[in-house]
């Protein structure tokens, strides 16, 4: 399952994004990573989620993105939901961008694959986003 929370700035998505990331500790069996953008997150989320500071890696592209989230994978099978934080900030991109949709195809794909839950915010209005990218909200 993909889960897009899209909106502009102010709209909420960070706080709409914590109390996901916070209730998921006590919903889900398995483990919890947050990929974020800067060390924003680090105060507002429990303890017990993996956090991952994009920036500490070169996550420039969209491929690099698809292997990272594999290894996270590949390194713990326990892995239950993943949230990424900015994903067009992470991954320097324009919301209308068909390489957003194709790496969200494919997140649905891996998701179905591996049992793994995946909700993602885009900071930019909800009406730029392509049809694709739309039937993730």
């Amino acid at each position: 399952m993909v889960r897009v929370i899209m909106g502009v700035k102010g709209t909420g998505k960070t706080k709409q994004m914590i109390e996901l990331i916070n209730s998921a500790v006590h919903s889900e069996n398995g483990n919890v990573v947050c990929i974020e953008r800067g060390p924003k997150l680090t105060y507002d989320i429990h303890y017990k989620i993996r956090l991952v500071e994009s920036s500490h890696y070169d996550m420039s592209n969209y491929d690099f993105l698809r292997g990272f989230i594999s290894g996270l994978y590949a390194s713990n099978f326990d892995l239950s939901h993943v949230f990424i934080d900015s994903l067009t900030k992470i991954v320097p991109s324009d919301p209308g961008d068909p390489a957003v949709e194709n790496f969200l195809d494919w997140l649905s794909s891996f998701s179905e694959k591996n049992n793994i839950k995946f909700t993602v915010t885009i900071s930019a209005d909800s009406s730029l986003a392509t049809d694709g990218v739309k039937k993730y909200f």
